[in-house]
């Protein structure tokens, strides 16, 4: 009964000090929320490549590969972090390793492309009533809010790679809002939908402008950031 309990105490204790460490600190909750959003990512990349290749989908394949590239970035992100701590010149190391997941968002720009315009012609499989659509609109509304509010507040943080995971959930989120606002217009629309084109091409454009605005934001401050290392060596 004694170790029972001592183990219990222990349990809770643990369980204290991750919900404080949540709570105050911004890093260590920047990386846990990415791990979790890493795990529905590969799931999703499963589903979507399942689909893609028992459909012959092109539409679920090329999401698949969306998901996937987008797994990589992440994975790239939290292992580098770790990594960093044991390297000679830890700034120097950081500055790369934000130019990599930057040269990364591209790669993401471009994974986007295929399914960016299968939503612009309303090519994309819709197999789903009203209610699901709604709980849908609901969800990535949640989303984008908490993306926004995260992005924000990135600042916080002094590591940059921390604040680019947070600029990554703002992409996912800009990304959910296409699916969704093509899944709406599927869903609401009989027969021709046509006359919502310029809609879904304009929309699209700026999700994929932003996705490749934010990638050169975030390779140009990591140049900068690594030349300054370099200065200050000299």
């Amino acid at each position: 009964m004694r170790l029972a309990t001592v183990q219990g105490r222990k349990t809770m204790s643990r369980r204290r000090q991750f919900v404080e460490k949540w709570k105050n600190d911004y890093d260590f909750k920047t990386v846990t929320g990415a791990l979790g959003s890493l795990a529905v990512t590969v799931i999703f990349a499963f589903y979507n490549g399942f689909l893609g290749i028992y459909h012959r989908s092109l539409w679920h394949g090329s999401i698949c590969v969306y998901y996937i590239v987008l797994v990589l970035l992440r994975v790239f992100i939290i292992t580098a972090r770790k990594r960093i701590g044991s390297k000679a010149n830890p700034g120097n190391a950081r500055d790369t390793a934000y130019v990599v997941s930057a040269l990364f968002l591209f790669l993401l720009n471009l994974s986007l492309v295929v399914p960016v315009s299968l939503m612009v012609v309303l090519r994309k499989p819709v197999s789903m009533t009203l209610i699901p659509a709604i709980a849908m609109a609901a969800y990535t509304t949640y989303k984008i809010v908490m993306a926004s509010v995260n992005l924000g507040k990135r600042k916080k943080s002094s590591d940059s790679l921390v604040r680019l995971l947070r600029t990554i959930s703002f992409i996912e989120a800009l990304a959910a809002i296409l699916t969704l606002q093509n899944t709406l217009i599927m869903v609401n629309t009989s027969g021709d939908a046509s006359e919502m084109l310029p809609l879904t091409a304009v929309s699209s454009a700026a999700v994929i402008l932003a996705v490749l605005t934010l990638s050169v934001i975030a390779i140009t401050k990591g140049v900068i950031s690594i030349k300054r290392h370099k200065k200050k060596q000299k």
